[in-house]
């Protein structure tokens, strides 16, 4: 590493921990806590929290051509009300090095005054991988969608870790994590990791990773429902799950599948996970991932963030 990258990579850290919440992190105090963060919270306020569209929610639009990309942050904030936008590099693969568009797209979003939050990753590469050169090369995948959130004004990207490490080995996912981390950290983009499947919905996986690449740009998206489940029913403490990945959030995604009569989600106890969020010290955005089958899209996204926007400053019971 030169000089200057040595330079550019500890003013980036110093400066995200003394101001996250600028760079997205609504973390308090950089990644260090004073309130202790379990999958039992203690009853009292739920607190505050920024509400962003995560664009898988629109993916059957998307896919359909009902919805282009370019629009995206126009409909989140004209149909939605909603001021942050979460990208799904699906939506414009071949375009994360085209500057005209990418130029467009920031003035789209902010011509209507929505932050472009970041870019969820799919299809570049396992960074995981036993090769040694497919990890490199899913690194240098990778890295072309650092310089797209760069300059979109993003924090982050979310990328997929891989199938091939568990909690007793993460060497090589660890190699190929530090590698792009570094390079986020040059250019200020956080590279996170969502519990997606695979090792990275065991938390004692991921979190093993996290510790090694021993980062503190590099974190976590825990997202509300990415859990192994077996017969319906999650295999695993989601609450516990959350927590222990909450002290190394840099961005959290708010799943949401179906609702009861008072609006209930079904399947999540939404008000138990907000406390755990924001206890953990987090006041950034939390994206809506709508996944359900039973709403339309458009009614979905409505259901959750009405969802959200009640819990916002509301008292936790336990």
């Amino acid at each position: 590493m030169s000089r200057h990258e040595s330079l550019n990579r500890r003013s980036f850290l110093q400066g995200a921990a003394a101001g996250g919440a600028l760079l997205g992190l609504g973390l308090r105090g950089g990644l260090t806590f004073g309130a202790e963060v379990t999958g039992r919270p203690k009853p009292g306020k739920i607190g505050d929290f920024k509400i962003s569209l995560a664009e898988w929610s629109l993916h059957k639009s998307l896919f359909a051509k009902k919805l282009d990309n370019l629009d995206f942050p126009k409909v989140a904030r004209e149909e939605f009300g909603i001021e942050g936008v979460e990208y799904v590099n699906q939506f414009f693969k071949d375009k994360a090095h085209d500057s005209v568009y990418l130029k467009d797209l920031k003035k789209r979003a902010d011509d209507h005054g929505v932050t472009n939050v970041l870019i969820m990753i799919d299809g570049e590469g396992d960074l995981s991988a036993p090769d040694k050169a497919a990890r490199g090369q899913a690194v240098e995948n990778h890295k072309k969608w650092v310089d797209a959130a760069a300059a979109l004004g993003c924090h982050a990207i979310r990328v997929n870790t891989g199938n091939h490490y568990s909690k007793s080995d993460v060497a090589d996912a660890a190699e190929a994590c530090s590698a792009l981390a570094d390079y986020g950290v040059q250019h200020k983009i956080h590279v996170i990791c969502e519990n997606h499947g695979g090792p990275s919905s065991d938390p004692d996986a991921l979190l093993a990773l996290i510790k090694a690449v021993n980062n503190p740009s590099f974190g976590t998206l825990p997202d509300f429902g990415n859990f192994p489940k077996a017969d319906g029913k999650y295999k695993l403490d989601v609450y516990d799950a959350i927590a222990r990945m909450m002290p190394h959030a840099h961005g959290v995604s708010a799943k949401s599948y179906d609702f009861d009569e008072k609006g209930e989600e079904s399947n999540l106890d939404f008000a138990r996970i907000m406390k755990i969020v924001t206890d953990a010290g987090y006041k950034g955005w939390v994206g809506i991932e709508y996944e359900g089958s039973k709403l339309g899209e458009a009614e979905g996204i409505k259901a959750t963030k009405k969802l959200l926007e009640s819990l916002r400053g509301s008292e936790y019971r336990g």
